[in-house]
């Protein structure tokens, strides 16, 4: 995440958090370097997983979204097969947004999976529920706070029950 300011800092301060290496550049670099850069430090390292953060992508800007061809290429470039999974993460508060998000971001690279988050608050995320039947794009994570402990695997049994749940 090269667009947004604060990010790479913010990125950081989670890399120390949970004692992983980051690979960064400076504000504004170009995402596809960094990608590079990335997988090019894994694969000598002997990495067993690398995740590319590509947030700060509007989907109604054309040029960002253009960027996620051009990163994939160029990780191509040290992994044929990569990327592995690609992991569309939803703002549950979004609502029916989160539909034009998701055709936007399958218009534009292959995903493969969905993390819905902010569902800690008053907004269910029930719009997944189409957007994953819709897309056919698995949801793997929800999120439900801000801590580590609160990106959890996604439980369908669980997420259904929260919605018929009366509790107080």
């Amino acid at each position: 995440d090269t667009f947004r300011a604060a990010a790479i800092d913010q990125l950081q301060i989670w890399a120390d958090r949970v004692g992983v290496p980051l690979i960064k550049q400076n504000m504004g670099s170009d995402p596809a370097s960094v990608a590079f850069d990335s997988l090019s430090a894994a694969v000598s390292q002997g990495a067993d997983v690398v995740l590319i953060d590509t947030a700060g992508r509007l989907h109604n800007k054309v040029n960002l979204m253009n960027e996620l061809t051009k990163i994939k290429r160029v990780m191509q470039k040290v992994i044929p097969d990569a990327p592995h999974d690609v992991l569309l993460v939803l703002d549950g508060s979004t609502g029916q947004n989160a539909f034009e998000q998701a055709r936007q971001f399958t218009k534009a690279t292959e995903v493969t999976s969905l993390a819905v988050t902010k569902l800690d608050g008053t907004a269910k995320g029930g719009v997944v529920i189409g957007i994953s039947d819709q897309f056919r794009i698995p949801v793997k994570y929800i999120g439900v706070g801000e801590g580590i402990e609160d990106l959890q695997v996604f439980n369908k049994y669980e997420f259904v029950d929260s919605f018929f749940n009366t509790k107080s």
